[in-house]
């Protein structure tokens, strides 16, 4: 009895992953302007917050690598390979800072193109010994594209 109540534990948990990516997954398209923005109906891009879920799906990849089952670990890469393709493509398609306008208000606003660009292109002082390592780290971000 107690290795069947495991099995179906096991097999809901799975489950639950594999929503969890595709929700994170679809997130991602919105942003990336692949679904259509259910309040108007028109595709929008937002670069950064396409970013973000990206991001956090390559953080998942990388903490349960060698914890997931065969099919959650083939779903999650997919995802993840599929949307980095896309960010790319869609990068490359839209001109710098114009991303930012198409977006609609969210509260959060939108950095400038001269700290975007300068950001991008200048790597970030190496972490001295009063920073803790997770301040170091929080310097650190991916780039997909231009």
């Amino acid at each position: 009895m107690a290795e069947v109540q495991k099995t179906t534990l096991s097999g809901e948990l799975s489950q639950r992953f594999i929503e969890f990516v595709v929700m994170h997954a679809q997130n991602a398209a919105l942003f990336l302007g692949q679904i259509p923005n259910p309040k108007t109906g028109e595709p929008e891009v937002n670069l950064d917050f396409a970013k973000m879920f990206i991001d956090q799906l390559a953080m998942i990849q990388e903490k349960t690598r060698g914890n997931l089952t065969s099919e959650e670990a083939k779903v999650l890469s997919n995802a993840l390979s599929n949307l980095q393709m896309a960010y790319v493509e869609v990068a490359r398609e839209t001109p710098q800072g114009a991303a930012q306008r198409e977006a609609p208000e969210t509260g959060v606003p939108p950095e400038p193109a001269e700290q975007t660009s300068a950001a991008k292109s200048e790597p970030s002082a190496p972490a001295t010994s009063t920073e803790s390592e997770t301040e170091s780290r929080k310097k650190f971000s991916k780039s997909y594209g231009p």
